[in-house]
């Protein structure tokens, strides 16, 4: 578990992760979360870097959740997240983000943290740069690509 100031972040078990799926009335997340469980399964000895991280508040309000896309071989982990609509504003999303890939950056196989984002989603930017990513000037999928190196 890492834990901030205001924040709680843990990598969510097994059982936790699947509760969470089941509970999920969004298709694509349903299908995001369905796939890190599958990620977790096929790799375990990788589970942090496919898990559900979850975000809570100190008095254990549930407020969002990160995960990694995975580690390449290279040492690379692409980070996600949200925060639910009613905690955003407040900072939170740069305090889990910032506390996590600080996390990252210890673990001696990772060499980098990517991110993206929709081109039109300045707050993700914003958190991003408050994180200490910089814009590689590239597009992924989603949009433009940070990065934040050890």
């Amino acid at each position: 578990m890492i834990e901030t100031n205001r924040l709680k972040i843990y990598a969510a078990s097994r059982q936790q992760m699947e509760a969470f799926i089941a509970a999920q009335s969004v298709d694509f997340l349903k299908a995001a979360y369905t796939e890190m469980l599958k990620g977790c399964l096929a790799n375990p000895e990788q589970y942090e870097w496919y898990a559900i991280w979850m975000i809570e508040l100190a008095d254990g309000t549930h407020i969002g959740e990160l995960c990694f896309k995975g580690l390449s071989e290279e040492g690379s982990a692409e980070i996600g997240y949200g925060i639910a609509e009613e905690h955003q504003g407040r900072g939170y999303a740069t305090e889990a983000v910032s506390a996590l890939v600080d996390w990252a950056l210890k673990q001696p196989c990772v060499s980098d943290v990517t991110a993206e984002t929709e081109e039109s989603n300045i707050a993700s930017q914003k958190v991003l740069c408050k994180a200490g990513f910089l814009p590689t000037g590239e597009y992924g999928e989603e949009g433009p690509l940070y990065i934040r190196r050890k």
